[in-house]
């Protein structure tokens, strides 16, 4: 995958994500600056959802931790550590800094 691409590909990412949360009616702020989407709830908590554009790989940091995702072949974000997929990964944590279910599907 070129870097045009993948970049074109999580812009789309970064947007729905951003539409998920509106959709859901949470109470957050959503800043995206360049490769970095920043989610802040009411209560200071914050979750980070990162392109890293040399590996072609997204990045959750939250509370819980921090996650690496890679595109497979069928389309699915990944992570190699345990196979988790990013859209429960990013649902989990969103859900559990906001207090309120919430979920994500890619």
């Amino acid at each position: 995958m070129t870097e045009s691409d993948f970049l074109g590909l999580t812009d789309g990412l970064f947007r729905r994500i951003e539409d998920a949360l509106e959709d859901a009616g949470l109470d957050t702020d959503c800043l995206i600056n360049g490769n970095v989407m920043e989610i802040e709830f009411e209560d200071g908590a914050k979750i980070v959802v990162n392109r890293h554009v040399p590996n072609r790989e997204m990045w959750i940091a939250a509370k819980s931790g921090g996650f690496h995702f890679a595109l497979r072949e069928d389309g699915q974000w990944l992570a190699a550590r345990d196979g988790a997929e990013f859209g429960a990964t990013l649902s989990q944590v969103v859900s559990a800094a906001s207090g309120e279910a919430f979920r994500f599907v890619v």
